[in-house]
């Protein structure tokens, strides 16, 4: 198969779809890759790394686009990119199409087979090429939180570890799931006050263990995330329904009742977000105030580690791509119920329920 890399241009995406190591993989199993001059810089990786492992360097994008039968995406296109594919060619790619209608339609209209990373869902329901991700987003929440409640970035002035005489900050995280337990380790690890809240009793007892008494666990009822947001520094939001839009789970008027200076930091964007205040940012102008509360609302936060994502995004994601490449994607897709769960859309139709749900359109099964 001839696949195509090329250059992400979201606002500062660093990341690149494929690593040398992931080009050299490919190229050895014959097939052909084409990358767009400097794709892997932001990682690190010169055009030269690629051309020594058998890749080329194409001229251009549109290039990469006319020579590729699949085309491999950190994130999802741009509007603009979407002229450059044909009918009949693949995506494979972080796509979260349930918080972007005008994309859908737009992939629908251009006839390509959209498989998007985030709905491929192993036997166990796990999200194998998620994982990674949200695991480095969790993290640097955290991290992202304390910065921005630091005084000079308009927060409250907290140190979130304290020091001895005076408590340390409160960490509140809505979610246990992957990005959510991440979060948990990088908050407890700085000594802040934490609380986590999940529907799942089974994740906050797995947790509890963990961590031995150093955090609070509490069950999602309304209630308890009342009371857990408003005292919180810093909130994260780390609701996930695999392919879904995010449910709304902290209103405009819980965040009226937040502490001035608090920070919100919301992992759940892409897919919607979890707080009703929630809009999309850029790592240009990530934060915004609602009510005097900081809102860090970044769509791509792995894309500042380009480094860490780009190998973990290329571990979890070359099996596939090699499957992808040997079978071809009609093939794949029908033998492999968990790939064929990542098919968003194809010929024109919809095919994941929940991206159909989010929209308004007509669900087509892909089998």
């Amino acid at each position: 198969m001839v696949i195509g890399v090329p250059k992400e241009i979201k606002d500062h995406e660093y990341r690149v779809s494929l690593t040398p190591d992931g080009a050299a993989t490919l190229c050895q199993l014959g097939h052909e890759i084409w990358l767009e001059p400097s794709a892997g810089e932001g990682s690190g990786f010169s055009d030269d790394e690629y051309r020594q492992v058998g890749a080329t360097i194409a001229a251009s994008k549109k290039e990469v686009f006319e020579k590729t039968e699949m085309i491999l995406k950190v994130k999802e296109p741009m509007i603009a990119e979407c002229p450059l594919f044909r009918p009949g060619q693949v995506l494979f790619t972080y796509l979260h199409l349930a918080a972007l209608p005008e994309l859908t339609k737009t992939l629908m209209a251009e006839k390509i087979t959209a498989i998007a990373r985030e709905t491929v869902e192993a036997t166990d329901g796990s999200l194998p090429m998620l994982k990674p991700m949200s695991e480095i987003a969790g993290r640097l929440a955290v991290q992202i939180g304390a910065q921005y409640l630091e005084r000079s970035y308009g927060g409250r002035g907290v140190l979130l570890g304290g020091v001895p005489g005076v408590e340390p900050g409160k960490v509140v995280v809505l979610g246990a799931g992957v990005a959510g337990r991440s979060a948990v380790r990088i908050a407890v690890g700085m000594g802040a006050q934490v609380t986590v809240l999940d529907l799942n009793v089974q994740r906050l007892q797995e947790l509890d263990d963990l961590y031995q008494g150093r955090l609070i666990t509490r069950i999602s009822t309304q209630t308890a995330v009342e009371q857990a947001v408003v005292e919180g520094d810093v909130v994260i939001g780390a609701v996930l329904l695999p392919g879904a839009r995010t449910p709304k789970v902290v209103n405009r008027s819980l965040i009226a009742q937040m502490k001035p200076g608090a920070v919100i930091v919301d992992i759940a964007v892409d897919q919607g977000g979890c707080f009703e205040t929630t809009r999309p940012t850029t790592h240009s102008e990530p934060v915004y105030l609602v009510d005097g509360v900081t809102h860090y609302c970044v769509t791509n936060m792995p894309g500042i580690v380009p480094r860490t994502a780009t190998f973990a995004l290329t571990n979890a994601t070359l099996p596939y791509v090699v499957q992808l490449a040997a079978d071809g994607v009609d093939r794949a897709i029908r033998s492999d119920p968990e790939l064929a769960r990542g098919v968003n859309v194809m010929g024109g139709k919809v095919t994941c329920q929940a991206v159909a749900e989010a929209h308004g359109l007509p669900f087509a099964p892909v089998l």
